[in-house]
């Protein structure tokens, strides 16, 4: 009777992930050490996993993106694009806390029913854009932010980032979501178009700019009355 022996060898790149994740290594280094680790302990030549993790990255370039977003906007943040931001919006004498955030949750609404779901984001737009214009929009109205105040606000302007993108993509017929309702559907015998599925979703998206609208408002509202209270 033959017997397969099984190299179990390669399990350590497993390993290799979770002690480097403990160690809060850099992600990337990490998961690269332990694809070498586990190809070198399956026997694989270094130049054929070389050309194999460049096949890998070429292949899913459009993925890195997002990685090269980050160094970018660190790179403009060390030049002054925060406290550019801040000044701006505190030289805008009619612009309010509340206007902002709205106006930006109907933009993120309208760009992801277009499908440009990429065109924000919270490491694009929320956290070096939208977070420092919120902070100085609402300090116009209430002076100076406690550090709670402040965490409040940042955190209301990653929800209006997430409501925008969450209830304006469905509306968009080539998104994901609505494919999978779609190919759902058909395979319970139940034929229904993407256009159809996506117009549903119109109504959800208006009543959920509407409420998310009003809690913008009663935030706003709060904060200024926190201060009129200190």
């Amino acid at each position: 009777m033959n017997e397969v022996l099984i190299n179990y060898w390669p399990l350590l790149g497993i390993a290799v992930v979770v002690v480097g994740f403990v160690l809060r290594l850099n992600p990337i280094a990490v998961v690269v050490g332990a694809g070498l680790t586990s190809g070198l302990l399956a026997g694989k030549p270094l130049g054929e996993l070389l050309a194999l993790l460049g096949e890998s990255f070429v292949s899913n370039r459009a993925l890195m993106l997002f990685v090269l977003t980050l160094p970018t906007i660190g790179l403009l943040e060390r030049a002054g694009l925060r406290e550019h931001m801040h000044a701006w919006i505190l030289h805008m004498q009619r612009m309010t806390f509340a206007r902002l955030l709205i106006g930006y949750l109907g933009l993120r609404q309208l760009l992801s029913m277009v499908g440009l779901t990429n065109a924000g984001g919270h490491a694009q737009t929320v956290r070096p854009l939208l977070a420092p214009m919120s902070e100085a929009a609402a300090e116009k109205e209430t002076g100076p932010l406690t550090h709670e105040q402040r965490q409040r606000v940042l955190a209301l302007d990653a929800a209006t980032d997430n409501v925008g993108l969450f209830f304006g993509e469905d509306v968009f017929v080539a998104v994901g979501a609505v494919l999978l309702i779609q190919g759902f559907y058909a395979q319970n015998g139940i034929v229904l178009e993407p256009l159809h599925i996506a117009l549903w979703a119109l109504p959800t998206a208006v009543a959920a700019f509407a409420i998310h609208t009003l809690r913008i408002m009663l935030f706003a509202r709060r904060l200024r009355r926190e201060r009129s209270d200190a």
